[in-house]
């Protein structure tokens, strides 16, 4: 029972002070919002309105990636620098409660971001035949993958600038390498092979699959690829925040 007092009070606590931090509204809001509103915005005026759908996948995709890891940027790098992170280290509960309670609150900002271009898509398109299911689990596999990379590069940044110029290192190739808008057959061969090492890739041929019926590799193991990507990006994490805060 203190396990879970401790951690939703974490969870509550990132909520309120750092959904809103302005690092968090540029990179985890208005960049993926804007970049949504464009995309909807050429399409509707021209382009065939039925590719609006062809590019959910990759929007929802993107906005999950840039909302876990700019939330993950701001709460770590706060807490670092005001000292707040070394009296949690400091508590009596177990490190992966800690961990676990700060990557929830990302994980939930990506889930809300990932549905702000499924909310204006619908003002444009229908979106019946879509696998809601199979599109919830993916953006969570998707939120929680995207989130340990986040937590992977904020520990090792001081300042949020930091975190954030390390994060766009990975996230900026990642829009072009994870066949969120280019088919990732349409890479260069030498490239393609990176590609199949990010667990976006994954995620988004799962939203694909679900939204387009378009999918390229079995959902099960896309399911099975994230799900080891989690667990080692975890572990990696812990090992980390041991190696860097605590030792």
């Amino acid at each position: 029972m203190k396990t879970w007092i401790a951690f939703w009070n974490i969870l509550k606590k990132d909520i309120q002070n750092y959904y809103l931090k302005p690092p968090n509204i540029s990179w985890g809001i208005i960049f993926p919002l804007s970049w949504t509103l464009m995309q909807l915005i050429r399409s509707s005026g021209g382009m065939n309105m039925s590719d609006i759908r062809t590019l959910l996948p990759g929007l929802m995709a993107m906005s999950v990636l840039f909302g876990t890891t700019s939330m993950l940027a701001v709460t770590i790098t706060f807490e670092r620098k005001g000292r707040s992170f070394d009296r949690l280290l400091l508590a009596p509960i177990s490190l992966g409660t800690m961990v676990a309670a700060k990557l929830s609150g990302a994980i939930l900002f990506g889930l809300f971001n990932a549905f702000v271009p499924v909310l204006f898509a619908s003002f444009f398109i229908d979106l019946a035949g879509i696998s809601w299911g199979v599109v919830l689990l993916a953006v969570l596999l998707i939120a929680v993958t995207s989130t340990l990379l986040g937590l992977m590069i904020a520990v090792s940044a001081k300042e949020v600038f930091e975190a954030q110029t390390f994060s766009n290192f990975f996230r900026f190739p990642m829009l072009f390498l994870c066949g969120l808008f280019l088919p990732i057959r349409s890479l260069p061969v030498f490239l393609q092979p990176l590609s199949y090492l990010l667990p976006l890739t994954y995620g988004t041929d799962l939203l694909s699959g679900a939204i387009l019926g378009a999918g390229t590799l079995p959902p099960a193991l896309c399911v099975l690829l994230l799900l080891a990507f989690a667990a080692g990006l975890f572990a990696f994490c812990q090992y980390n925040i041991r190696r860097k805060w605590i030792l």
